[in-house]
């Protein structure tokens, strides 16, 4: 900590309280704090180490002491405007970015930083951090201060910070020249896509306006996508430089406190938390192993308002299936169709629908469009409930004819026919056909039989869990439009029909993976070769006899155990 000689004056503090300079108090400065005061200005690293002290669990208030990943990150935010990082539990990343944040806000004239966190509680700590650290910088280093609540301050340079939970509206009316998002993670899906596609446009538009986004990982969700965008820039164009701090780059950490946070947290939590991988939810249909290799693309094109998200070019001769789930389109959950193409192993999703507010006599046309694009593609429709209603419109008025139709008897339900019937069109998902979809699929993705590049999708299957009633479902909050699409396309692949279809033979296929996987874990035993048995002796019923003459010149037999031979 940096230590500097004074000049006694006096000073009006802001509301009495010593630590705050008032508004309009001027200080004169000695030649070596005019060199301090130019230092800090140009070096956001020595302000922080040299005139920052922060609250420690052990010293209590202490000197702010950066380890290497604490400059990295104030080196990144100072050069670079947009900046996301996932760090470890308790590695400081929030202390850091506060000491950025009042740096920011002490030597730039007229600027303003918005502090956003998934909980407005969450941004008020940050605003009280970052009051904390002004407080305790010397008052020769301060701005006068004109307003200092718990969720807001304003400085006598015009600079001011404000906060709030990040929303869709959080910060509406302001020009923001810092955006600082906290635990980005751990923000729902849908306000956080609300959030960027109303507010980010605006920040975004400011040549030198800067967007931090700091977080633990929490399941492959947006923050998931923005962090992999910026590793992979140079494919995505993405504008963030990413910055990842794991556990043991914490000094003191070391392998005995990793076995002791493991047995605390778990393995799989331990994972996220400490070593910030990208896993699902616990119980997940597929493994967590099988997500993380999932990969997923930006659409080759987008289609109907966004909503159609093409990932392959139609190819000639090439055979597709559509598989659309059915919304009441209320805004509740989402119609959905994912198009496969089947012409052969693997399978590849190469476009997916997604809206929440088509209403059902519409969204045949939407089917209609999207099924003649790929080739007349085969379409399985999820007949239950409105869905009905959605396959008549399909059938009767728009006269769709590669609707693929499902009888029900007694021994066999939802088998597949080739040709119309009384039975009707579509599947209805019961237990069964869900049952055998989510096995099907689950060895579909994790043996790399059905590729899916789309973010939706993995997003999905990462919060697609076991359930108490013993089936799968999306996690509470969740959705699983996309996911049941998946479940039907997999049902329908082990029905006989399909294999005739398609000319594919995709349970079969599974079936000798398992059986070569199996064989290649479990060794071929050595085969035991029988001995010789010699001209006198014949093996019978596992006993080897030996005949032997006697004195009168008659034979006698002998027989001894083989041993299981």
């Amino acid at each position: 900590m940096k230590v500097v000689p004074i000049i006694q004056v006096d000073v009006d503090t802001f509301k009495a309280n010593p630590r705050l300079k008032k508004v309009g108090q001027n200080i004169p400065l000695t030649q070596e704090q005019l060199e301090e005061y130019t230092k800090c200005a140009t070096d956001p690293e020595y302000f922080a180490e040299n005139y920052i002290e922060i609250v420690t669990s052990d010293e209590g208030v202490a000197p702010f002491k950066l380890r290497d990943y604490q400059r990295k990150m104030i080196r990144k935010m100072h050069r670079n405007n947009r900046v996301i990082m996932r760090a470890a539990r308790q590695s400081g990343k929030t202390e850091t970015c506060s000491a950025y944040i009042l740096w920011f806000l002490l030597f730039n004239k007229d600027r303003t930083c918005a502090i956003l966190a998934n909980k407005e509680a969450t941004a008020t700590e940050i605003v009280g951090r970052v009051q904390g650290m002004y407080m305790r910088v010397p008052l020769w280093l301060q701005q006068g201060v004109d307003i200092w609540n718990t969720t807001s301050f304003l400085l006598e340079n015009g600079s001011r910070l404000i906060s709030s939970a990040t929303s869709s509206d959080a910060i509406r009316g302001f020009r923001i020249d810092m955006l600082y998002l906290d635990e980005y993670a751990h923000v729902d899906n849908s306000v956080a896509e609300e959030f960027f596609t109303s507010v980010y446009p605006t920040i975004s538009s400011g040549k030198k306006s800067k967007v931090i986004i700091s977080s633990t990982p929490k399941g492959m969700n947006h923050f998931y996508k923005m962090f992999t965008d910026a590793v992979n820039h140079s494919k995505t164009r993405s504008q963030f430089k990413h910055i990842t701090v794991k556990w043991d780059q914490v000094p003191g950490r070391n392998k005995l406190w990793m076995e002791d946070m493991k047995l605390q947290l778990g393995e799989e939590k331990f994972s996220q938390e400490q070593e910030v991988e990208f896993i699902g939810s616990g119980g997940t249909l597929i493994s967590s192993k099988a997500l993380r290799c999932l990969a997923f693309q930006e659409p080759i094109k987008e289609m109907l308002d966004h909503k159609l998200k093409i990932y392959g070019d139609v190819m000639k001769g090439h055979r597709y299936v559509a598989v659309c789930d059915v919304s009441h389109g209320k805004e509740l959950d989402f119609s959905a169709i994912s198009v496969i193409d089947v012409t052969s192993m693997p399978y590849r999703l190469e476009a997916t629908y997604h809206c929440n507010d088509i209403p059902a006599e519409l969204y045949p046309n939407v089917i209609a469009q999207v099924a003649q694009y790929y080739n007349m593609a085969y379409v399985l429709v999820e007949n239950n409930d409105i869905g009905a209603l959605v396959l008549k419109i399909l059938i009767d008025d728009l006269e769709y004819e590669n609707i693929i139709y499902t009888e029900a008897d007694k021994i066999y339900k939802d088998t597949l026919v080739s040709a119309r019937t009384n039975k009707g069109p579509g599947v209805r998902t019961s237990n069964k056909t869900k049952r055998q979809g989510c096995n099907t699929l689950k060895q579909l993705i994790e043996r790399q039989e059905l590729l899916i590049q789309d973010f939706d999708a993995i997003s999905e299957l990462s919060t697609f869990v076991i359930k108490k009633n013993k089936t799968y479902a999306a996690d509470e909050g969740k959705f699983d439009d996309i996911v049941m699409t998946l479940v039907m396309f997999a049902w329908l692949t082990s029905q006989q029909y399909f294999k005739d279809l398609t000319n594919v033979d995709a349970r079969g296929n599974l079936y000798e993976a398992e059986q070569e996987a199996i064989q290649a874990e479990i060794p071929v035993m050595p085969m035991v070769s029988e001995p010789e048995l010699g001209v006198n002796k014949f093996k019978q019923d596992g006993v080897i006899w030996e005949t032997v003459e006697n004195d009168g010149g008659d034979y006698k037999w002998s027989g001894y155990s083989t041993n299981g031979w």
